[in-house]
C-alpha cells in the first residue's frame, strides 16, 4: 500500500483564520492526505496568512524559509488575507509555489494535483475580491474543548484604516439551518464550547450570498441565529467572539442574559473614546452609544466580562485626543483591552490623512493603554474572588497544572489532579497570580450545582 502524501498547516491571525484552516485540513484528509505537524516536514505546506500585522511580508518569508529547511522539496501554498492583497509580492518569495486568493482558497485541491516545485516565482490564482460572494462554512476542532464556528464572512463597512473588505469581499453569511447543523456536528464530537466567528458577526444575515451555487437573499438576523442555536444545539457553552456596538442590540443583550448556553462575555470593538477619531475612522457609532451598550450589559449581567479593541496613534490623534480617549475608557466598566498601534495600510483612506503621529509616540500611548488594561483586568478578577463559578478545563503547558475559563471569561489555574480536561466544574476563585492575569484556586468538584449570580 502506497504511503499517503502528507500535508501541514500554519495559521496566522484571527479565530476566523483558524476555523478556515481546519476546514482546509478536512478537505485534504477527505482526499486521502495524512495531516502532520509543520515541524515534521510535509509534502504540502499551507500557510494561511493575515493582513493585520504590519510585518506580514517578513513573517511570511521567515515561515517559508523554516519550512524549506525541514523539507526542501515541500510544495508551499500561501493563502489568506495577505495572499489576496499582495499575491504577486508573495509569489516572488523564494520557495513559494502557489498563491491562492479569497475566491480560490476553498478550491485548493484543484490546484495541488501537480506538486512540481515552481522553477521561478510561484503561480498566482487570485481573482478580483469584488467577485468573491460565496460563503464557505468552516469550524476548527483543535483541542476538542472548544471550537470556532464561522457563520459570517466579509464586510460592507468602509472603516478608513481597514483592508479586510479588500481581502475578504462583501458581507455574506451561512444559513441558520447549516450553522445549526455544523454546531450539532461539533457538539457530537465532544466539544463543550462553540465560539461564533465572522468578520462582522453582528451583520449576520444581511445582504445576499451564493450558497452551493444558488444566490439567496438573507432574511434572518443575528438574534435569530443565536436563538436557533440556543434552542437546537445540545452544548453547554456558546460565546460571541466580537460584535460591533451599533449591531449589539438590547434584544441580543437581554437574550444572552436569559440564556443558559450563551456566556456572559462580550467583546465590543471601540477603537477610540474620542468622537473626532471615530468620525475620521468612519466608525458607525459615537462614544455615547458605546457607553450605553456597556451600561446595558452591566445592568442585565453585572458579572459579565466586556473586552474592547482600541487603536492608538491614528492620524490626527493629538495628545489631548488621546487623553480624552484614555479617560473615557478609564471610566467605562470594561474588563480588558486589546490595544493596537496604528500602522499604515496601502490603499486605505487613513494612509493619506494628515497629522501623522510619530511611531515612538504611538508606542508610548500603546503602553499607557496596556497598563490601563492590566488594571481593568485585575479589578474585574478581584471583584469575583470568593465566588464560585463554572470553569471549562483545558490542558495546560505544564502537565502538573490545569487551566480554563469561567463562564464570564476569568482565567483559572490549579493543580492538575483537581480538574478534568473538557469538563465543566464549579470552582471557588481564591486569589490572584503574581502578574494578575490568572485566578488561582485549590478546590474543584464542590458540592451542589452552580447557580448564576
Amino acid at each position: 500500500m502506497a504511503t499517503p502524501r502528507t500535508v501541514a498547516f500554519h495559521t496566522l491571525g484571527c479565530k476566523l483564520n483558524y476555523s478556515e484552516t481546519s476546514a482546509l485540513a478536512r478537505l485534504f484528509e477527505d482526499r486521502g492526505y495524512a495531516p502532520v505537524r509543520p515541524e515534521e516536514g510535509a509534502d504540502i505546506f499551507v500557510l494561511n496568512t493575515c493582513s493585520v500585522t504590519e510585518q506580514a511580508d517578513k513573517e511570511c518569508r521567515k515561515i517559508v524559509r523554516q519550512v524549506l529547511r525541514r523539507q526542501p522539496h515541500a510544495f508551499v501554498v500561501v493563502t489568506g488575507c495577505y495572499a489576496q492583497l499582495k499575491p504577486t509580492e508573495i509569489a516572488e518569495i523564494p520557495g513559494v509555489d502557489l498563491v491562492l486568493g479569497a475566491g480560490e482558497k476553498f478550491r485548493i485541491l484543484e490546484y495541488v494535483d501537480d506538486l512540481s516545485k515552481a522553477p521561478g516565482k510561484g503561480l498566482v490564482h487570485a481573482g478580483e475580491v469584488r467577485d468573491v460572494n460565496t460563503f464557505n462554512a468552516s469550524f476548527s476542532f483543535g483541542d476538542r474543548t472548544r471550537s470556532f464556528l464561522k457563520v459570517q464572512d466579509g464586510c460592507d463597512y468602509k472603516c478608513s484604516f481597514c483592508t479586510i473588505p479588500m481581502a475578504r469581499g462583501a458581507s455574506r453569511s451561512d444559513t441558520i439551518e447549516q450553522a445549526v447543523a455544523n454546531a450539532r456536528q461539533i457538539a457530537g464530537q465532544g466539544a463543550k464550547e462553540i465560539v461564533l466567528t465572522g468578520v462582522n458577526l453582528g451583520d449576520f444575515g444581511n445582504g445576499t450570498a451564493v450558497i452551493e451555487g444558488e444566490r439567496q437573499k438573507k432574511e434572518a438576523l443575528f438574534i435569530d441565529l443565536i436563538q436557533a442555536l440556543d434552542a437546537a444545539v445540545d452544548i453547554p457553552r456558546f460565546r460571541i467572539s466580537s460584535i460591533e456596538p451599533n449591531l449589539l442590540t438590547d434584544e441580543i443583550i437581554e437574550f444572552v442574559a436569559r440564556s443558559q448556553r450563551f456566556m456572559p462575555h462580550f467583546h465590543v470593538p471601540l477603537q477610540s473614546g474620542n468622537d473626532k477619531q471615530l468620525r475620521d475612522m468612519r466608525r458607525r457609532y459615537s462614544r455615547d452609544l458605546y457607553a450605553a451598550r456597556v451600561n446595558s450589559i452591566k445592568q442585565h449581567m453585572p458579572h459579565a466580562c466586556i473586552g474592547c479593541d482600541v487603536i492608538v496613534g491614528f492620524p490626527g490623534e493629538t495628545e489631548a485626543d488621546f487623553l480624552e480617549s484614555y479617560r473615557f475608557i478609564q471610566e467605562l466598566d470594561v474588563s480588558y483591552l486589546h490595544v493596537f498601534t496604528y500602522s499604515e495600510r496601502a490603499n486605505t483612506p487613513a494612509a493619506e490623512m494628515p497629522g501623522i503621529v510619530p511611531v515612538e509616540e504611538r508606542r508610548r500611548r500603546n503602553q499607557a493603554l496596556r497598563g490601563l488594561s492590566e488594571m481593568k483586568r485585575r479589578t474585574f478578577y478581584q471583584q469575583h474572588l470568593g465566588t464560585t463559578r463554572p470553569v471549562l478545563f483545558e490542558q495546560h503547558k505544564d502537565p502538573t497544572r490545569i487551566s480554563g475559563f469561567t463562564d464570564n471569561y476569568i482565567k483559572i489555574e490549579m493543580a492538575a489532579e483537581l480538574g478534568t480536561v473538557n469538563a465543566i466544574e464549579p470552582v471557588r476563585l481564591e486569589h490572584l497570580s503574581a502578574d494578575g492575569e490568572t485566578v488561582l484556586s485549590s478546590c474543584a468538584h464542590m458540592s451542589g450545582t452552580f447557580a448564576a449570580e
